[in-house]
């Protein structure tokens, strides 16, 4: 082991793991012999946070109280709600990579500041970003950011001597990611990426969720979608019934007293086979074949070429998805390596490399992504002054560095505009804008003077746009590893002290599931819970606030905040009821 270890964590939509490199080999940690943690977070109605197993049982009581699948939400700008508090994507997955930094300090007896995480091929600037975010909320350095189904192939790769061309096809609760990935002398090189973000077993759940409440609609008059306590209990039986079928060509879905109509209780009894199931999700899995028929594109390389398909991912299990492939590919997928666990293992690997560990594979990943900038040109045989350039194209080996020179459009022009695009669509607008800046004070210059643009983009997926007058060698550049980040830098310490709320001060030596401090603990006595609520409500509403009483909200924000670092629970008291009588004042207006 390193001095100074590196974990690696697959942060997934339905489960999470982690782990590390012990005797040479991936490990996945347990916690009490559970190796996935379930992706759900909640707080009891006694402001405790649960994460994993816990938070998943009490989704079935108390849904308004429970997250899941956080992981689809990752780079929107949104609130997320927690009974009566809220929380951005960042901060909800923030509490799950915890709970797993924890669990691996229990197993490794030291601290752990730095990992690997691992993250959707498709996922895009933003989501990325806020996957970094939540790893610092989370006490973290995010070392590298993988892709899924690079990682799923370092633990296939086993120093492969022969020269293999594989198929990695990554299917798991919410999202969807294909590759091809070449390995040959232990060195594992990424050809071709392609995936879908909002894919997933979540999909399949929902199609057979909604099968199942039509059906007892149609027997009872009840649209159990409509209950959101009865639609909870449904959710988790179809989940459980789909995991059957994987094995079995029937299954039976029963709940008792699931919900009532006129005071009378209605009982839950359904009967589904595998035939009926899969001609739900067909479409679906008819989607992911397509995204391996383009990455195939784009490698080159024709089905019959691939030596091996490796399967990631708990909805892999579907008989239907390994059919499917057989038929395209004329090829047997492997998953000798559990589909839950593979991705996790992978970071592993990942993870010690970087650590200075002698693990064999040297990694060559590739951008899923087109990166350019927006210029005047021809679009449909018309002038356009928003056409897409490209200047690094998707599957390009990381790290990579591509220049490109564009030209000023008129006399004199001394100021040039970059605005930096990711997508492949000709039409920049179509595509999705992660950052801009101009330069400024280019010299006199009939039209025509050249300008550089170089793109610079790093293993972490980090983006330096350097432009240049090549006349002058005048040059401006940004570096684009927030541009599209959802947090300011306060934003980011508010966060962390709302966490730190949650978890208290030693929250590392709390337990995965239940993590809350003891009532000695005063980051998370009810009192301070509450104010951290009443100045999130306040800051929300602030611009709402009419311009005379704006000051004052401030002002008592900022008494509330001293009061909490000083532990002055009378002044605490005061100013929250203070700021309550003025919200409420104004929330009735």
């Amino acid at each position: 082991m390193a001095t100074e270890p590196i974990i690696g964590i697959d942060l997934g939509t339905t489960n999470s793991e982690v782990a590390i490199i012990r005797a040479g080999k991936p490990c996945v940690l347990d916690d009490d012999g559970e190796m996935i943690l379930p992706s759900v977070v909640g707080l009891t109605d006694d402001g405790k946070l649960l994460v994993g197993r816990a938070a998943q049982n009490q989704m079935l009581l108390a849904p308004q109280r429970t997250i899941r699948s956080v992981k689809r939400r990752m780079g929107e700008d949104v609130k997320l709600s927690l009974g009566e508090q809220s929380f951005s994507p960042q901060e909800v997955s923030a509490m799950i990579l915890r709970t797993l930094k924890v669990r691996a300090e229990a197993h490794l007896g030291c601290p752990v500041c730095k990992a690997v995480i691992t993250v959707p091929a498709y996922f895009n600037d933003a989501q990325r970003q806020a996957t970094r975010e939540a790893g610092e909320l989370a006490g973290l350095e995010v070392v590298r950011v993988i892709h899924e189904p690079t990682a799923a192939s370092l633990v296939y790769e086993s120093q492969q001597a022969a020269h293999q061309k594989i198929l990695v096809y990554d299917l798991g609760g919410g999202t969807f990611d294909v590759s091809i990935v070449s390995i040959e002398n232990g060195v594992v090189e990424v050809l071709a990426s392609h995936g879908d973000t909002h894919l997933g077993g979540d999909d399949f759940d929902a199609l057979l969720a909604d099968h199942v409440a039509e059906e007892f609609q149609a027997a009872n008059g009840v649209d159990l979608r409509e209950d959101v306590r009865a639609h909870a209990y449904l959710l988790r039986a179809v989940e459980a019934a789909k995991r059957r079928l994987s094995v079995e060509p029937y299954t039976r879905i029963e709940e008792a007293f699931l919900t009532e109509r006129d005071g009378v209780p209605l009982h839950l009894s359904v009967e589904l086979d595998r035939p009926t199931y899969e001609d739900m999700i067909r479409p679906l899995i008819e989607k992911t074949m397509n995204s391996v028929q383009t990455a195939l594109s784009d490698a080159r390389l024709l089905a019959s070429q691939i030596d091996r398909i490796v399967l990631a991912g708990g909805a892999t299990r579907t008989p239907l998805v390994r059919e499917m492939l057989r038929e395209r590919t004329g090829c047997d997928p492997h998953s000798e390596v559990d589909p839950d666990l593979c991705v996790a293992m992978g970071a592993a690997v990942q993870a010690a490399m970087l650590a200075g560990d002698d693990v064999g594979p040297v990694l060559v990943d590739v951008t899923p992504h087109t990166f350019g900038i927006s210029c005047l040109g021809e679009l449909e045989g018309f002038p356009y002054p928003r056409c897409f350039s490209p200047i690094i194209a998707k599957n390009t080996a990381l790290p990579a560095v591509r220049t490109e020179v564009y030209y000023t459009h008129f006399d004199n022009q001394d100021r040039a505009l970059i605005n930096v695009f990711q997508g492949d669509d000709p039409d920049a607008m179509k595509n999705t804008h992660i950052g801009q800046f101009a330069i400024e004070g280019l010299s006199e210059a009939p039209c025509g003077n050249p300008i550089l643009c170089r793109l610079e983009l790093d293993l972490s997926g980090m983006l330096k746009v350097t432009a240049r007058e090549k006349k002058t060698g005048l040059e401006k550049h940004i570096v684009i590893d927030n541009a599209m980040s959802r947090f300011e830098s306060d934003e980011m310490a508010a966060a962390g002290d709302r966490l730190k709320v949650l978890f208290g001060d030693n929250g590392t030596d709390e337990s995965p599931d239940e993590v809350a401090a003891g009532p000695e603990a005063p980051r998370t006595d009810p009192l301070r819970i509450k104010a951290e609520s009443i100045m999130q409500r306040a800051r929300e509403a602030l611009g709402e606030v009419p311009s005379e009483d704006r000051e004052e909200v401030v002002n008592l924000i900022e008494r509330i905040h001293d009061a909490m670092n000083e532990e002055e629970a009378d002044t605490l008291q005061s100013a929250i009821e203070e700021l309550e009588e003025i919200l409420f004042y104004l929330e009735e207006v």
